[in-house]
């Protein structure tokens, strides 16, 4: 594991832990304090593959990304290999990447997540929503801190987009916080897409 890796890693274990004892920004929703509710009996082999980043809460480890993307992969253990792809703003910067390790927690219908940069550091993601054709996905944080749209295209129509908002309003998400993502370099600066 090379030192950026390692970084990386580590910014994603402090932002989980951040997100974790955080209180601010308050959440306006009035469905702020209500559980999330996970996505019904996730098949893992039609969730492998690439998600485009469509859109999520701006946090350190991500920001700043465009063209950004995962690929997930079971792995002969029962794991899953969390892939992150990224260029730093803008399309013709090297593409990075950053690597995670996952697992299904028990019980959860594999819609909760443990992801680990290296052992023993980890933190819980969960699977909030996916469409049947596995198309379009939302991925939540416990505490709602943190929240992704995905999508296997990297554009999606004004009003896939709306209604996927939608879904995380009634999750309880504050989601004025989401911005979309560039995935193309005539989006860098739009409004509603994330700024460097």
């Amino acid at each position: 594991m090379n030192l950026r890796c390692i970084v990386f890693s580590l910014s994603i274990a402090a932002c989980a832990w951040l997100c974790a004892c955080s209180s601010t920004p308050p959440n306006p929703n009035p469905r702020a304090a209500q559980p999330l509710t996970l996505a019904p009996a996730i098949d893992l082999n039609r969730f492998m593959g690439r998600w485009y980043v469509i859109a999520n809460i701006p946090y350190f480890a991500e920001r700043g990304f465009v063209g950004s993307y995962a690929e997930y992969s079971l792995q002969p253990d029962g794991g899953i290999e969390d892939l992150y792809f990224g260029r730093k703003k803008n399309f013709d910067a090297p593409i990075e990447k950053h690597a995670l390790k996952d697992k299904v927690v028990p019980g959860t219908g594999n819609a909760e997540w443990s992801a680990s940069p290296f052992w023993p550091l980890s933190y819980n993601f969960m699977i909030l929503y996916v469409d049947p054709d596995y198309q379009l996905a939302l991925l939540g944080y416990p505490n709602k801190q943190l929240g992704w749209v995905y999508a296997r295209s990297p554009t999606i129509s004004d009003a896939a987009y709306a209604e996927l908002l939608i879904k995380m309003d009634q999750q309880g998400y504050d989601t004025s916080r989401i911005q979309r993502i560039p995935q193309q370099s005539g989006q860098i600066g739009q409004p509603g897409f994330q700024t460097q």
